[in-house]
């Protein structure tokens, strides 16, 4: 199964940049294993002035299935994807978006 909240003409193909902020299989969470979770930068376009216009989107990969999310988008500069990781991984993020994830599934 694959779900997403997002139109799949913008991440039909593979992200310009991604990190993996999650991995090996052992997390669970209300009966779910979290096999991964990564963190996904398509770059969509390009301004002279402000400079890229990012989508950013989590995919999270559990034992039920795959949810691929929208996570941020706009001109966020050129370390959008390391500042988005920066403040999922230093704050309680991940427990929040490993919920998002798991309501997605159910849906």
């Amino acid at each position: 199964m694959r779900a997403s909240d997002i139109d799949p003409g913008r991440t039909n193909r593979s992200p310009d940049r991604a990190k993996v902020l999650l991995a090996g299989g052992t997390q669970q969470n209300q009966g779910v294993v979290i096999k991964k979770i990564e963190m996904r930068q398509y770059v969509e376009r390009k301004d002279e002035s402000l400079g890229d216009y990012s989508l950013l989107t989590v995919l999270v990969d559990t034992d039920k299935g795959e949810v691929e999310m929208k996570y941020d988008e706009g001109f966020r500069g050129p370390d959008a994807l390391d500042s988005a990781v920066a403040m999922l991984t230093q704050y309680v993020g991940l427990a929040s978006l490993i919920n998002r994830a798991l309501i997605e599934l159910q849906r």
